[in-house]
């Protein structure tokens, strides 16, 4: 595998506190990588990393370096980087618009303005998100009467019109149904197939589904990391196999 964004020894402090500690982990390309771990261990912040989305953060400092694809993020104009590595949240956040005007957002931005290219974008990154024909008739409907699922779904299909390489999920099934979440899980599997995706979960399930690699935080702290049937079948490190056991966390 080819490794598209890689930690190494990175240490970020909020102020004082220190939160995540020489944290090194290679994230590979196409493929899903889990992140693990107890609330507060520092999941999403490692996540957040990837992007500069921690600059919007006060007295956020971040030690060490990230490269993606081989170059720091810390030369990249931070609207290019976002373009190339794109976030959901944990919560759908569609905007207050139409449908078809969440989709076609990015894309105006970054200087499309045809009308056709635009219609086209819509329909294909709304079938990638597996949503085009639950919404097709209603395009021009405000994206708030969806439904949770159908939200979140959205977001990941605009974060798709802007052709990332890499998608950021921070636990984004955690506000969803059972039904919901898995329509999420069968996207996943197949947005792989085009882009690489880094998912923070507190499902240690979901991860054991979804996931190619996974990596375990414990206080900052990347304890350990693998492919995901060796992490939940045979852990490496004590702290892990207790956690994933559930007699901690």
């Amino acid at each position: 595998m080819t490794t598209i964004i890689e930690a190494k020894h990175v240490n970020l402090f909020y102020g004082q506190k220190q939160v995540l500690f020489d944290v090194t982990f290679p994230f590979e390309e196409n493929a899903v990588t889990a992140l693990i771990g107890p609330s507060g261990c520092g999941k999403s912040t490692l996540l957040r990393c990837m992007n500069r989305m921690n600059d919007l953060v006060p007295n956020c400092r971040v030690e060490g370096e990230l490269l993606f694809k081989g170059k720091s993020i810390r030369n990249e104009d931070p609207v290019s980087l976002r373009k190339q590595i794109g976030m959901v949240f944990q919560r759908p956040n569609p905007f207050p618009k139409s449908i078809y005007e969440n989709i076609a957002y990015g894309p105006k931005v970054h200087g499309i303005k045809n009308k056709n290219t635009l219609d086209d974008i819509v329909e294909e990154c709304l079938k990638k998100a597996v949503l085009y024909d639950e919404v097709k008739d209603r395009l021009h409907d405000s994206a708030l009467g969806l439904s949770g699922g159908q939200q979140q779904r959205l977001c990941i299909a605009r974060s798709l019109a802007v052709n990332p390489e890499v998608i950021l999920m921070d636990e984004p099934c955690s506000a969803l149904d059972p039904i919901a979440t898995a329509k999420i899980e069968n996207l996943i599997a197949d947005l792989k197939k085009e882009y690489t995706v880094l998912i923070v979960t507190h499902s240690m399930q979901q991860a054991a589904r979804v996931s190619d690699v996974t990596g375990f935080l414990y206080m900052g702290k990347l304890i350990e990391y693998g492919e995901t049937p060796q992490i939940f079948s045979s852990p490496q490190d004590e702290l892990t196999e207790k956690y994933i056991t559930g007699r901690f966390g």
